[in-house]
């Protein structure tokens, strides 16, 4: 049982990549000790999307093992992961469909609302409108006093970043109609864009997780003449949601150092 608190927390990890190799793993290890070393307990933990670079098994399986924690773990699927091995490998289910991976944990004085935004062989994203029906009932179906997190991966708006702004999430007029109908949808979440931002999306804060596997330069970073945009010696992060007793959010960024 969670430890009473004033404050709601849910910690926040995007784009680890398992790969079968040690870098990935070691980084997304580092992650997960620090978040289970914590003094204390966490509402929830997200991780939106990219798990496996390729969508093999043995990259699931090797995630269904680290992403293990003593906190409650969600996990939405990215444009490098494939949604029948994810459903297989990470929620381990006997007869698994292509349908969207949508999921929704009810905490204690949260909702946390995860959608697929993924596109079948694509990069960029999408709300099928069967998630867009989903989330709109979650949202109906809960209390207008309980704030609403909305989680996926793709970024639905640019975040002048321009090899990620090609590939974010599109058809966000469509969920900005949404959200017009539900004011208790308190932020939107999600990955993609391997560096830590903050924006908004129809009237809400939109927060991004910072990259575990990598970290992309941002234009004015990177060198004169070279289209380099990952940066691979900036150590993994973390983003803390927190949400007052008052309602309102806060987000704090850590970075994370593997202790050997």
């Amino acid at each position: 049982m969670k430890e009473q608190s004033p404050v709601i927390v849910i910690a926040h990890l995007s784009d680890i990549h398992l790969d079968g190799g040690p870098r990935a793993a070691d980084r997304t290890r580092a992650v997960m000790n620090y978040l289970d070393a914590l003094p204390h307990d966490l509402d929830a933990v997200l991780v939106s999307g990219d798990i496996a670079d390729h969508a093999a098994a043995d990259e699931y399986e090797e995630a269904a093992k680290l992403l293990r924690s003593r906190h409650p773990v969600v996990v939405c699927p990215g444009n490098h992961d494939e949604r029948v091995a994810f459903r297989q490998g990470l929620l381990g289910e006997e007869t698994p469909s292509a349908e969207p991976v949508d999921q929704v944990l009810r905490g204690e004085g949260f909702v946390l609302a995860v959608c697929d935004s993924s596109v079948p062989g694509e990069d960029h994203g999408l709300l099928e409108e069967s998630t867009l029906a989903w989330l709109d009932g979650v949202l109906a179906d809960t209390p207008r006093e309980t704030p609403v997190l909305v989680a996926f991966h793709h970024p639905p708006v640019p975040l002048h970043v321009p090899y990620v702004d090609t590939i974010r999430q599109f058809g966000e007029e469509r969920l900005a109609a949404l959200v017009e109908r539900h004011p208790h949808l308190t932020a939107f979440l999600c990955g993609h864009a391997h560096t830590a931002a903050a924006t908004t999306f129809a009237g809400r804060p939109l927060l991004v997780a910072p990259g575990v596997v990598s970290t992309v330069r941002l234009p004015w970073e990177a060198p004169t003449g070279t289209s380099e945009h990952v940066h691979l010696d900036e150590p993994p992060a973390v983003a803390f949601h927190v949400i007052g007793d008052d309602g309102r959010l806060t987000t704090h960024y850590r970075v994370v150092v593997a202790r050997r």
